[in-house]
């Protein structure tokens, strides 16, 4: 019979022979350079099987080899949207005993440029993912509010937004920068309380449309401009306040979009983030235009603190159809 001090040696042997395989089967994933690649262009995007088969110019199959093994070494993490697949990096908890050594060969690898054809693929699949999002958009302006409606309506989080906003310090000549407006309602909100608003969006039927509502309720201080983030329009902004209301799950780079955001804020000012919590309703692609299915949200507070800004507040909304919504406060 085993002594209690022999069944201790014994189930220390096996927890260092499960962690010494676990370090064999990582350093193996990483033995190979187009894994390391592939890592490389997951670090603030995920991409389907067929994307990353266009940036590496390779057939399907042997990516997909390539992202078996790095799935069993717990580098990748898959997400099913629909019939399509997606992988992302894995996030891993700080009780793995890889953790530590998988995060700073993270950043080592981060830390070695792209290579210009690679980042020009990349860049092509994310104007790809805009132009779907732009056409969508264009073509079905007209059932915003109806589309909306299947997620989230405007009226359960809108006056939530307005309300979190009550108490923001404004300059003397106060302005508000909205980023997809959509059909304006959220103008309404901030019209009266900043001396100048800015609508910025991408699309011109929905920019139509925001001012359309803007004209008939008689509001006279919003500026349309109609572009992205990166807008010559937006050169000299420095705003008190900037809203994001459930528009990063139409963008093909949230983390970009929000790195602007943060950009065009004056010290002190606030970015204000409402979105969709992580779901897995791949429906709302086909029928809400959406490129991403909500956000998990440490991803969110991940790309607000790599654009140096710090959360001030926080909270979660329950929708009919499953879904909810988050809203969060950060600032300079």
């Amino acid at each position: 019979m085993l002594t209690a001090l022999q069944k201790t040696e014994s189930l220390d042997r096996a927890d260092t022979r499960l962690a010494m395989q676990d370090f064999s089967v990582f350093f193996k994933a990483c033995g190979e350079e187009l894994r390391l690649e592939v890592l490389r262009v997951l670090r603030a995007d995920s991409f389907g099987v067929s994307e990353l088969c266009f940036l590496f110019d390779l057939r399907q199959s042997v990516i997909s080899h390539h992202l078996k093994v790095l799935s069993e070494a717990n580098l990748i993490a898959a997400r099913r949207e629909g019939n399509f697949i997606f992988y992302r990096r894995n996030m891993l908890s700080g009780r793995c005993q890889l953790s530590t050594l998988i995060q700073n060969f993270f950043s080592a690898i981060d830390s070695l440029p792209i290579s210009q054809s690679l980042a020009r693929k990349m860049k092509k699949l994310q104007q790809q993912r805009v132009n779907n999002s732009r056409l969508f958009f264009q073509n079905n302006s007209h059932r915003f509010a109806e589309q909306q409606d299947l997620i989230a309506s405007y009226s359960h989080y809108g006056k939530i937004v307005a309300s979190v906003l009550e108490n923001a310090i404004k300059n003397s000549n106060s302005l508000a920068l909205e980023i997809g407006p959509g059909d304006g309602a959220f103008l309404l909100e901030l019209s009266p309380k900043y001396n100048r608003v800015i609508a910025l969006d991408n699309s011109e039927a929905m920019l139509q449309r925001a001012s359309q509502l803007a004209n008939e309720n008689n509001i006279s201080n919003v500026s349309f401009v109609l572009g992205d983030t990166t807008s010559q329009a937006l050169k000299n902004v420095k705003a008190d306040v900037i809203v994001i209301n459930m528009v990063l799950h139409h963008t093909a780079d949230p983390k970009q979009m929000i790195g602007d955001a943060a950009a065009l804020l004056r010290p002190g000012g606030i970015l204000v983030i409402t979105e969709l919590c992580s779901h897995d309703q791949a429906w709302t692609r086909e029928f809400c235009g959406d490129l991403w299915l909500g956000f998990e949200s440490a991803q969110i507070t991940r790309w607000c603190v790599t654009a140096s800004l710090k959360e001030i507040a926080s909270s979660h909304v329950a929708q009919r159809n499953g879904f909810q919504i988050q809203v969060r406060l950060f600032t300079r």
